[in-house]
């Protein structure tokens, strides 16, 4: 679908955006002039009752216009699109007519495919872990809506346990808290002698001991306890108080957690949904006892991300090779599993870093999947050319970025004409096939805005792609820089920034190419378009380590040609004999993704890792790294090993005295069958000089 299937309402806002009804008409290839609204949310709402699908150019007031359709009975969608914050307001407004037509081609293009979901189910099982006053103080508020059970941590003194016993009270540390909302797993360990579920509230210890060590939340202040148990007598049947208690472990399942600790169970930057954390703040308190009541039912989520593990290099044989995924998650949704990876769906929260460290693309983005982001920055680009404009840069943010683009426009500058955002579901979804990518479509630059909300790791993981990247585009003789990082965490500090880019060179033809799922294959064709056009071509360009693209070295001396590294290889880039006719190692290098795997796996440390990118024909071919001579059984000619791997052999073994006697150290260098009719010849006792 395209802007020719939709009607378009435009809206100068009061007057206060210089729209150009007739440019913009030229550039979306639309005919007839388009009308042009002045107070489209006010006195002339009735326009949007039309038939047939609308584009709106306004979001701020899209409940407005989405309950004036309803009412008006109008049954076909509609869509929205923001031009005024991104570039009706801004003092480059008059320039902006090109990326306006952009952003309202953008918008018309189809909704991507859905992706899977994943489901959570919430019975309102909560269990509120934190200090007496304010743990006890939200279970009465939450009883009567969710199961709530207590576990009270550090000293209850002064705190008077609730009068009647409407929900499990507990005591202790919380020693172990995994799972998500709907799938809680909490361990903990009772460390006061006063067990609180077992404990009649009768005050019989508290009448009992003479040091006033107990008092109305019936636990023990252990530093005034005299230890003459005259609680325990007083206790008497009821089993609730022991010193020396030995099964103070417990365990039980809750849908919804609520830490009030003022050190969080869970201090990862992004804990699992279902659990909340706000401390000993009120009011922090207060909103999550907000959200916690409403956690109750049937939710999901997108899965985020596709895995082919086929093709994953995090490890082979239980050699270490590729954990870029693992160190970069910061919901620990990911974990090693043998070989492979497991990431759990429902701790993943969709931020997309590990798709955009991951080397071999064997973790992918899915929402939306790379294929429907060139899409649109195809439209955007190939919109915005043909509208006029120059030297366009494309600003990737998500939610929170998109709050600063807002402030931006509305308190600053705005964003230069040339700027034009392209908001993702998180900042770090989109790595270097996107970029890239994107430059082969025309871009002049590419800027991925981090506002600081978003894991620290997060920009120093794209900090680093970046870094790979610029390398390919400066080797190729691209003057300018053309990714940038940008770190903002308010609107003036963004407007400092946008404003300060300085165009860098672009190609001079645009791709037509669609990007592809396969990361490694849309990089491959961004990477020989930009070469097509390059203005100083190289043969090779020399990246940092831990680039995703490379060779190998191997040490001819040192290697015995053993061949573990080709079954290491997850790739395939590192190849045995087509036929295994003679010992052989080969190398593809556009199928290597500097794992390491092999140079791990290798038994004489014989390989090292070149990060490089090599632009000819000859990356695509494979490259006889070693071979060596076949070393035959000196009785029946039969292939035995390479030479090498022989001679090492009987180099390490002749002292040996196993081997002393005449002709044993011979027999090593015929094959089994050999050896076998050798000794019965000579009969040699079993066992005397045998190899």
């Amino acid at each position: 679908m395209t802007l020719r299937d939709k009607t378009l309402h435009l809206c100068t806002c009061n007057g206060t955006m210089p729209l150009d009804a007739e440019a913009l008409a030229r550039a979306l290839e639309l005919t007839g002039p388009l009308p042009l609204r002045t107070q489209l949310c006010q006195k002339e709402l009735a326009a949007l009752t039309g038939e047939g699908d609308a584009l709106v150019a306004c979001t701020q007031e899209a409940t407005l216009f989405r309950e004036a359709a309803a009412e008006a009975g109008k049954t076909h969608p509609l869509s929205f699109v923001n031009i005024r914050e991104a570039a009706g307001w801004s003092v480059d407004a008059r320039a902006a007519t090109p990326k306006i037509a952009a952003l309202l081609a953008a918008a018309a293009l189809p909704e991507p495919e859905p992706v899977p979901r994943v489901t959570f189910q919430s019975e309102g099982q909560l269990l509120i872990v934190g200090p007496a006053d304010a743990a006890l103080q939200w279970a009465d508020a939450l009883q009567a809506q969710l199961g709530v059970t207590v576990l009270i941590t550090g000293r209850a003194a002064g705190r008077e346990l609730p009068l009647e016993r409407t929900y499990p009270v507990y005591s202790g540390k919380l020693g172990r808290l995994a799972g998500w909302l709907g799938a809680f797993e909490a361990e903990w360990a009772q460390e006061n002698p006063i067990d609180l579920e077992v404990c009649t509230r009768c005050t019989a210890c508290i009448k009992a001991c003479p040091e006033h060590a107990i008092d109305w939340s019936f636990q023990i202040d252990l530093d005034r306890c005299r230890d003459h148990r005259r609680c325990v007598a007083a206790c008497g049947a009821i089993g609730a108080i022991d010193f020396d208690r030995r099964d103070g472990s417990r365990s039980e399942r809750f849908d919804l957690v609520l830490d009030l600790d003022r050190t969080p169970y869970f201090r990862i930057h992004q804990p699992p949904q279902g659990y909340w954390r706000p401390g000993a703040d009120v009011a922090a308190q207060a909103l999550a006892v907000t959200e916690i009541a409403a956690a109750v039912g049937t939710f999901e989520k997108p899965k985020f991300f596709n895995y082919k593990a086929s093709i994953c290099a995090h490890s082979r044989s239980g050699q270490p090779g590729c954990d870029l995924c693992i160190d970069v998650c910061s919901t620990a949704a990911i974990r090693a599993d043998g070989d492979h990876i497991v990431v759990e769906p429902h701790l993943c929260m969709g931020c997309g870093a590990c798709t955009t460290v991951c080397p071999s693309g064997a973790l992918t983005y899915a929402y939306p999947p790379v294929p429907d982001v060139g899409a649109t920055v195809r439209t955007l680009l190939a919109t915005y050319r043909a509208a006029g404009g120059r030297d366009a840069c494309l600003l990737f943010h998500d939610e929170a970025g998109r709050e600063l683009i807002l402030q931006l426009g509305r308190r600053g500058k705005g964003l230069p004409a040339r700027v034009i955002p392209v908001e993702l579901h998180h900042m770090a979804s989109a790595g270097i096939d996107v970029w890239l990518g994107a430059l082969a479509y025309g871009a002049s630059e590419v800027v991925v805005l981090a506002t600081g909300v978003e894991a620290p790791q997060y920009a120093e993981a794209i900090a680093r792609q970046m870094g790979f990247a610029e390398a390919i585009v400066g080797g190729l003789g691209y003057q300018g820089t053309h990714l940038h990082l940008l770190r903002a965490s308010d609107y003036a500090a963004l407007e400092a920034v946008v404003w300060a880019l300085v165009p860098a060179l672009a190609v001079r033809t645009p791709a037509a190419f669609h990007w592809l799922a396969d990361k490694r294959a849309t990089v491959t064709l961004a990477v020989e378009h930009l070469l097509a056009q390059a203005p100083m071509p190289q043969s090779v360009i020399a990246l940092a380590p831990g680039a995703p693209f490379g060779t190998i070295a191997v040490d001819r001396d040192a290697c015995t040609m053993c061949l573990a590294c080709v079954g290491a290889c997850p790739e395939g880039a590192i190849l045995d004999h087509p036929q295994a006719e003679r010992p052989e190692l080969r190398f593809i290098e556009t199928r290597c993704v500097q794992c390491g795997l092999c140079a791990s796996t290798c038994p004489e440390d014989a390989i090292t890792l070149e990060p490089r990118l090599l632009l000819t024909a000859a990356a695509r071919e494979p490259r006889l790294l070693n071979e060596a001579a076949i070393f035959s059984c000196i009785r029946c000619g039969k292939p035995l090993g390479t030479e090498k791997m022989v001679g090492n052999m009987l180099a390490r073994l002749a002292g040996h005295s196993m081997f002393a006697a005449p002709g044993a150290l011979d027999r090593l260098k015929m094959c089994a069958d050999c050896r076998v009719i050798d000794m019965m010849q000579k009969e040699i006792p079993t066992g005397q000089g045998t190899a």
